[in-house]
């Protein structure tokens, strides 16, 4: 994790922390050297955490292939689902514990990466603590597994924001708020979107955009870097929307959304998403909504 810490000057600064990620890669086919980027890592044993959506498109095959050319062992957990439950949780965290890796991929959509992040802290050898434990702001302590974000989404941002958000019950969620969750590597490779169906570019899209409205028009932490980030997101993604939801091989559309929900998610990590999402939450829990992506 990266932070910015400003102070007071004169009186025309107030003082706020910024937090992202420890490094960001954005390139083409990026995810297909996945292992080497394992490797400069001194990563031994790796756990990817995705969907059956994904490996049923065989967006993660040259991810996978490319630990065929490595050292590493890679275990792929393909299980989660929409708005992930805390079974799921429970699913993954036994099979990293029982593989003994040393790093957590996070490769899809908001869900797994959610899923990526908690994986990442209580899989670790020395954490103490148990899902229940972590939920609110600020309650995970201690240390995580090394953490790769890699989305296939332009929506979430959950890539680079300290927040996972878990299915509780029937109709409730929760949510757990670490500075822990910040990856160590956000790895932004366009061509994991190229050719997603309109519907899911469009739903996620406008998610990411309200994501950067949110953080420049609330008043709680705003700070200009965040209002910086969030303005150049609106910027990249209101002239690409149009063309990603017409043409969904548009390489160009495809890496202004992607890299500007990131942007977005930078912004609202720094300076919080508001009233829209604090009433999605609830909303969300009650009638699902599969076409988030999330």
């Amino acid at each position: 994790m990266q932070s910015i810490l400003l102070s007071k000057i004169g009186q025309t600064m107030s003082s706020f922390t910024f937090a992202t990620s420890k490094s960001i890669i954005c390139e083409p086919e990026a995810a297909s050297r996945l292992a080497e980027i394992c490797a400069e890592q001194h990563l031994r044993s790796v756990m990817l955490i995705t969907d059956s959506g994904i490996v049923g498109l065989g967006l993660h095959l040259n991810a996978v292939s490319s630990f065929d050319r490595s050292q590493i062992p890679l275990h792929v957990f393909s299980n989660v689902k929409f708005d992930p439950s805390e079974s799921v949780i429970f699913e993954a965290l036994a099979i990293a514990k029982a593989e003994k890796v040393d790093a957590i991929v996070g490769f899809g959509g908001g869900s797994s990466l959610d899923v990526a992040k908690v994986i990442a802290l209580l899989a670790h050898p020395d954490c103490k603590q148990q899902l229940v434990d972590i939920y609110g702001v600020g309650n995970a302590k201690g240390s995580r597994l090394p953490l790769i974000q890699v989305p296939t989404t332009a929506g979430t941002g959950s890539e680079v924001t300290q927040v996972a958000i878990i299915t509780t019950g029937n109709t409730t969620k929760n949510g757990a708020v670490t500075p822990l969750f910040l990856p160590d590597i956000a790895i932004l490779d366009a061509d994991l979107t190229l050719g997603l169906p309109p519907h899911v570019t469009a739903a996620t899209g406008i998610d990411a955009m309200v994501h950067a409205i949110e953080a420049y028009t609330g008043k709680y932490k705003k700070n200009p870097m965040s209002d910086l980030m969030a303005k150049e997101a609106l910027r990249l993604m209101a002239g690409s929307i149009r063309n990603a939801v017409n043409d969904g091989c548009n390489k160009k559309a495809r890496e202004d959304m992607l890299l500007g929900a990131m942007l977005a998610g930078q912004a609202f990590a720094n300076s919080p998403v508001a009233a829209v999402h604090a009433l999605a939450y609830p909303l969300g829990g009650a009638f699902p909504h599969s076409s988030r992506a999330k």
